[in-house]
């Protein structure tokens, strides 16, 4: 090789080779400092996307966990509420088994009786004011509490809605129900397909698109006394759009019942006869009391701008979010009146008698489902515990700094600067040795 001095190569090459050192040896420091091996996406671009989904499904499942244990404290509440309904109603059956006696004179009767009334008051009392964060417990909502868990997901997510009954001297206990797990859904199709085995989506509804003066959907609520209220929610008479009749459904608030426009592939109902982009509106219905039924011909009138129409049909299925519901008896919900009884005679104690030992079971069955209910959500948050403490080690093992192989590198990385210096210096030194052949 010709020696020259247009060029320094071997110095170029080691200041190269020391630059790289000194990168690499920079990166190696940052891990150490910061305990975290991946500190920009530049690091491990895959390797951040995964450890930020896993530190949000950690955040949401430490939350989660939380949730669960304040539905905890809300259902202790109530379940020691009713603890002291059941002390009352006891004390109830003795002055009522007292007064039964044909041995007490007047007076006696109304002694017994006012304290019995005293008893219905307190009860009362105790269903009124029983609350949580300022919140009446035994308010007899149709829709109940969500408790809501999940990692963040729409897949693991899931809600646990615990129905609380009224609670006073006329409706004393809850009996009947039925405790149910749903993610029920129904979908509305409005585009035109092809039809055939392909069936081929060929114009899809905009939510935009026009439907049928008055029509829409009757959404009818099955209450824990038996009523029935129905809500019907339609178009105007000059006909609105598939945007507005969804506006329209979630401004009513019905529970456990929500609107949106999406696609058939979304809500899982893609088949032979159903395209997968076929569009139309979707409609959640977790809450077990709750039935949907269509009114009028729903149908489109202006698909996708043309002339064509299409008239939707209900299709069931399990798009929403997992539910625990409680469900209400076929006919109504058992619970007791004790508000038009009293112990003035023995024969009105004896007919009292009768209906505090039925408020006695059917309050022993409402607590019992509040007892069920602190064991599954005691369950959920064991479940989210374990989950979050998975999830944690998981992203650890991808994030954290691996100490005994940064500190080896930091060591390599250390000798291979002095000697990438020591190196760079020789270089140029070597170069000077030309200037010895022009003495």
């Amino acid at each position: 090789m010709a020696l020259g001095v247009l060029n320094n190569l071997s110095a170029i090459y080691a200041e190269k080779n020391l630059n790289n050192t000194n990168a690499s040896l920079q990166q190696v420091l940052q891990q150490l400092s910061s305990g975290s091996r991946i500190n920009s996406g530049a690091d491990d671009a895959a390797g951040l996307s995964l450890v930020n989904g896993l530190a949000a499904n950690s955040a949401a499942l430490t939350q989660s966990e939380t949730n669960a244990t304040e539905g905890v404290g809300l259902l202790q509440v109530a379940d020691g509420a009713l603890s002291q309904v059941t002390s009352l109603l006891n004390r109830a059956i003795t002055l009522a088994t007292e007064a039964s006696n044909g041995t007490l004179n007047s007076s006696q009767a109304s002694a017994a009786d006012q304290e019995y009334q005293s008893i219905l008051s307190e009860i009362n009392n105790i269903g009124s004011t029983t609350t949580y964060n300022q919140v009446q417990v035994f308010s007899g909502d149709t829709h109940g509490v969500d408790i809501y868990t999940g990692d963040s997901s729409s897949t693991g997510s899931s809600i646990d809605t615990v129905y609380f009954a009224a609670l006073s001297s006329s409706s004393l206990g809850d009996s009947g129900g039925a405790v149910l797990q749903n993610s029920a859904g129904q979908f509305v199709d409005f585009s035109i397909d092809s039809g055939g085995a392909t069936n081929k989506v060929t114009t899809a509804a905009k939510d935009t698109d026009t439907l049928a003066a008055s029509t829409g959907f009757t959404f009818t609520t099955h209450n824990a006394d038996g009523s029935n209220p129905s809500t019907s929610i339609t178009v105007d008479t000059s006909g609105g759009t598939i945007d507005s009749l969804i506006q329209a459904i979630n401004a009513a608030h019905i529970p456990g019942v929500s609107a949106s426009f999406t696609t058939a592939g979304a809500v899982g109902l893609a088949s032979s006869t159903v395209d997968a982009g076929d569009t139309g509106i979707q409609l959640t219905n977790t809450n077990p009391n709750v039935t949907i039924a269509l009114s009028g011909t729903l149908q489109d009138t202006g698909v996708g701008g043309t002339t064509s129409t299409t008239t939707g049909a209900l299709a069931a299925d399990s798009a929403a979010t997992p539910t625990i519901s409680y469900k209400f008896a076929s006919g109504h919900d058992l619970s007791a009146d004790l508000s038009s009884t009293d112990l003035t005679t023995a024969s009105n104690a004896q007919t009292a008698l009768k209906a505090i030992n039925l408020a006695v079971t059917y309050v022993a069955a409402q607590d019992g489902y509040i007892g069920a209910q602190i064991n599954t959500l005691n369950a959920i948050s064991q479940v989210m515990s374990t989950q979050q403490e998975n999830v944690t080690s998981a992203q650890n093992a991808i994030q954290a700094t691996d100490y005994a192989s940064a500190t080896s590198n930091m060591s390599k990385y250390e000798i291979l600067t002095t000697t990438g210096i020591a190196a760079l210096a020789q270089a140029n030194s070597v170069q000077q040795e030309v200037t010895k052949l022009l003495q």
